[in-house]
């Protein structure tokens, strides 16, 4: 039986770890080729040499997103080593911490390069490749995928730049689906809750607690979980689906109260 992405070219940025590696292995396993974008590139060469330990096929180029070249390169080294571009996820992101008042313009103009910035780059440069295909293989298409957040429809006061970028890519997600969709090109995101990522490992019980008690089902979502949205969304599965923030938070954006910290 076929893999539901057999055939297909995914390129996936800030996959060296985390929610972006996930995605890629959930793609490389439903039977896509995956070129990993990262900009770290002992984390780009580990991510690489997993996947292909897995038995899928992939490649890694180092990726600055705030970058239009750094980009452009990236999509073609997609297209030219793995056979052209089906699906793009745009993942790679930063954080800065701090107040309101102390955050710095060097530090809201870090976030935004990378965090919107690189969305638009990246989808634009992969919208172009995409459209140079269907010139050649009419009704091709693609896939793009903006990685959102929670945080693109609430705040958390201390990331106030992550909060603007996010709900930027909201929008940027719902323009580029409305842009793209006569290039039978559909784009979404994913909106992602408390990922139990290297980040949130890292936090003391107490930390863990309050984001436990506002998110009903009192657990941290799997990295994999955003893997298997990634898939769903890159398929023929959701062929009628473009312009959507799908959210994967535990029921947290439905929640208006504190709920009990389970084991507590």
């Amino acid at each position: 039986m076929a893999k539901l992405l057999q055939g297909k070219v995914a390129l996936v940025t800030g996959a060296g770890r985390g929610i972006g590696l996930a995605c890629a292995r959930a793609l490389g396993q439903s039977g896509a080729k995956v070129c990993i974008a990262e900009i770290d590139p002992e984390l780009g060469e580990s991510a690489e040499k997993k996947l292909k330990e897995e038995g899928i096929e992939a490649v890694f180029t180092r990726t600055d997103v705030g970058s239009k070249e750094s980009v452009e390169a990236a999509v073609k080294k997609a297209a030219e080593d793995l056979g052209g571009l089906d699906i793009c996820i745009s993942n790679a992101a930063i954080l800065r911490v701090g107040n309101f008042l102390d955050l710095t313009e060097e530090d809201f103009d870090a976030v935004l390069r990378v965090n919107l910035k690189g969305v638009f780059l990246t989808g634009q440069a992969a919208a172009r490749q995409m459209v140079e295909q269907n010139k050649a293989q009419p009704g091709r298409g693609g896939s793009i995928i903006n990685m959102s957040s929670v945080n693109g429809v609430m705040a958390i006061p201390s990331i106030t730049a992550y909060n603007t970028a996010k709900g930027g890519v909201n929008n940027l997600t719902r323009n580029m689906a409305l842009s793209l969709a006569s290039e039978n090109i559909r784009v979404n995101g994913i909106g992602p809750g408390s990922i139990k990522t290297e980040l949130l490992e890292s936090l003391d019980k107490d930390s863990l607690s309050r984001i436990l008690c506002r998110t009903p089902m009192g657990r941290l979502g799997q990295p994999k979980e955003i893997g298997d949205i990634a898939v769903f969304l890159a398929s023929e599965m959701s062929s009628y689906i473009s312009g959507q923030i799908l959210y994967a938070d535990g029921g947290r954006l439905a929640l208006n109260y504190t709920c009990p910290v389970p084991g507590e």
